[in-house]
């Protein structure tokens, strides 16, 4: 590994409610085309790539990347749940890194149904089999799956470190207040604490609230990776690269502790963020930016002690600090999170990373965080799989 990976071009799409009518393969090769276009490329440019999906069929990549351009080049095609669209960068930053490729392509897309998340296989074995189980056993309540994951979760923390609920719904009205200016969001309104917890009692058993969840999402977003040798080739952009990445997956202790926070990945965001830290050769304190995974203003919380941002039972405080947006000591999920852009699956990671570009670049007008120099990115999938990647601005 003896190239840098810089990020030379990024897109997204605004993410949209399912039954839109707007298809996956629109909203993918919109993305590409975008992210080409930031780049100052063209497809025939590229020389692989890598498609991120969760709910479609095989070769739905190809499907996206064949509107964009038919040049031969290998496509692989990958899912990692909810981290399927930073494990298509993990796997890009790694095809830089290593020599095997130049300039690679990164794309990650869904198309979502309404309401939660189920199944799509009833005939075989779950990969969540043992998840459920346990979940079964700590949270035995008739809710959908990720209700009561993350609900579950939520109410281990308020009840060992004697939060409130009152914590995530400040998380979640945070979220709107980010998003009040992101043209990409696909919720805009501003509300308040009390406007959550004013929502109807999803999960009452946990105290969540129906605006403490995500909203089902369609949507896509692209980078692309390139090598210093080709960037300066080609006269690229090369002010951000990654400088360094971690893919993390379950341990034994995600089971043998019968925590509801280990079974949502806490551990394995913990895990993740310290080996990136390592590798970069810095700590929290010198991150200036993060969009992490708030699929729930719970895993926003716990995600904050996971990645250090804040001590273990710290995130009432810094929450009430303010430390965790404009004029505090992080700003996290300028662009309003999962919680207000949408979480269309495969498109996440990629849309945080995009995010997190701009910022770096210092092109993100209203939003934009004051010398923003570092980026921290989480991005985590059930089943289990974590990563984390840290962007730097070139001095």
């Amino acid at each position: 590994m003896n190239s840098k990976a810089y990020v030379a071009g990024v897109g997204m799409v605004p993410f949209v409610k399912p039954g839109s009518g707007v298809h996956y393969d629109q909203l993918g090769a919109a993305a590409v085309r975008k992210a080409l276009e930031n780049a100052g490329l063209h497809y025939r440019d590229v020389q692989q790539a890598i498609a991120g999906y969760v709910y479609g069929d095989s070769t739905a990549g190809q499907r996206v990347l064949y509107q964009v351009g038919m040049t031969g080049i290998p496509i692989v095609n990958v899912n990692n749940n909810c981290s399927t669209g930073s494990s298509a960068l993990f796997l890009a930053r790694q095809l830089i890194e290593s020599g095997a490729a130049e300039c690679v392509l990164a794309v990650g897309f869904e198309q979502m149904q309404p309401g939660a998340l189920k199944s799509q296989w009833d005939d075989r074995p779950s990969p969540f089999a043992n998840f459920d189980t346990l979940c079964d056993e700590i949270c035995p309540f008739e809710q959908p799956l990720a209700l009561r994951y993350f609900g579950g979760a939520g109410k281990e923390y308020m009840d060992r470190y004697g939060a409130g609920p009152e914590l995530f719904a400040k998380v979640k009205a945070k979220a709107s207040r980010h998003a009040e200016h992101n043209p990409m969001a696909l919720l805009r309104n501003v509300i308040t604490p009390e406007d959550v917890m004013a929502s109807p009692l999803v999960f009452p058993e946990v105290h969540l609230h129906r605006l403490m969840a995500c909203p089902p999402t369609c949507g896509a977003a692209a980078a692309i990776l390139v090598s210093a040798d080709f960037a300066r080739k080609h006269g690229l952009d090369a002010s951000v690269y990654i400088a360094a990445q971690a893919m993390t997956t379950d341990l034994p202790g995600t089971f043998e502790k019968r925590s509801m926070m280990a079974l949502v990945g806490a551990d394995m965001t913990r895990a993740a963020a310290d080996q990136v830290y390592a590798q970069a050769g810095i700590g929290p304190e010198d991150v200036d930016v993060v969009e992490l995974h708030d699929c729930f203003a719970q895993n926003e919380v716990l995600t904050y002690e996971g990645l250090r941002l804040c001590p273990e039972g710290g995130a009432t405080e810094f929450v009430d600090s303010g430390n965790n947006t404009y004029g505090g000591k992080y700003v996290v999920n300028p662009s309003g999170g999962l919680l207000s852009k949408g979480h269309p699956l495969g498109a996440t990671g990629l849309a945080q990373c995009t995010e997190l570009v701009e910022q770096l670049r210092g092109q993100s007008g209203v939003r934009q965080v004051a010398n923003a120099r570092i980026g921290l990115q989480h991005n985590l999938g059930l089943g289990g799989a974590c990563v984390v990647t840290l962007y730097r601005r070139v001095d």
